[in-house]
């Protein structure tokens, strides 16, 4: 790991975790039916739904001595509850052998994906975006609606509890006060792409960047990755993180972030990734 901005990398890392929690938790805390429980240990978050996309457990701080109690107590949560989830685990998570804690426990590696963190005033934004885009801040329902329906189109057939979730939200969603803000490209009156930038931990992160495949690979998704940089950077934050999978690193390191860490996400056997 290395650090940013005069950060040290172990703290960089713990900002980065911070702020995956309020993205993953803070609509959540605000729906009937959801529960999230948040001690110094663990954030718990199960949104009501049978969706993983929703439902986590993340930034462990746990001791070594009780860490196989806490770790069986969040996934009989889940299996009690019937619900599937993802258990998200970074650099700064505590114990160090967390990974091997929970496949004792039954859960699965499915995925890992590349932390990444950027100096806002450095940031790389000479970038013209595509003829014709125009990206909207969301801010009314049927701006939502669009969000929702290209990241439920993710999955095939497109996932109908993700349009469910953000119909629920949108009225934490759309306030003035929400930390997580929200992007839809537009070429014409089509949606065609969307980003999320969640502020938290100090930090801004980078979430939801989707390009539907007729339109990627022409400048659209990094449209939607430098707006909400830009508009971090003009709300006064010097630093974003974000979560790259393979096929992102290049478009990333070229904005101008660096590799931090790994992130691996662990899920019960079955449960499959997109």
């Amino acid at each position: 790991m290395i650090s940013l901005a005069g950060i040290p990398a172990q703290q960089l890392a713990a900002a980065a975790e911070d702020n995956m929690a309020v993205h993953a938790s803070w609509a959540q805390e605000r729906l009937p039916g959801a529960r999230v429980e948040r001690d110094a240990g663990l954030v718990l978050v199960d949104s009501g739904l049978p969706c993983d996309t929703f439902n986590f457990v993340l930034r462990a701080r746990l001791d070594g001595g009780t860490a196989e109690a806490r770790v069986a107590q969040a996934i009989d949560h889940f299996r009690r509850a019937g619900r599937p989830f993802s258990w998200w685990v970074g650099p700064a998570d505590e114990p160090e052998n967390l990974g091997d804690l929970l496949r004792a426990a039954g859960l699965e590696a499915a995925e890992s994906e590349v932390g990444m963190a950027a100096e806002l005033p450095a940031l790389r934004a000479d970038h013209e975006a595509p003829r014709g885009l125009a990206i909207a801040r969301v801010r009314t329902p049927a701006q939502l609606r669009d969000f929702a329906r290209l990241l439920a189109a993710n999955w095939t057939p497109p996932d109908p509890h993700v349009v469910r979730f953000y119909e629920m939200a949108a009225p934490a969603l759309l306030s003035d006060d929400a930390p997580l803000w929200l992007y839809v490209g537009y070429l014409g009156d089509t949606p065609v792409a969307t980003s999320e930038l969640t502020v938290g931990g100090g930090v801004a992160g980078l979430y939801n960047i989707t390009t539907v495949p007729s339109h990627r690979r022409q400048g659209i998704g990094r449209a939607l990755t430098l707006r909400p940089l830009l508009d971090a950077r003009a709300a006064g934050l010097r630093l974003a993180i974000l979560q790259a999978s393979a096929d992102g690193l290049g478009l990333y390191a070229q904005i101008g972030f660096v590799a931090t860490g790994q992130i691996t996400e662990y899920k019960p056997p079955g449960e499959a990734a997109p």
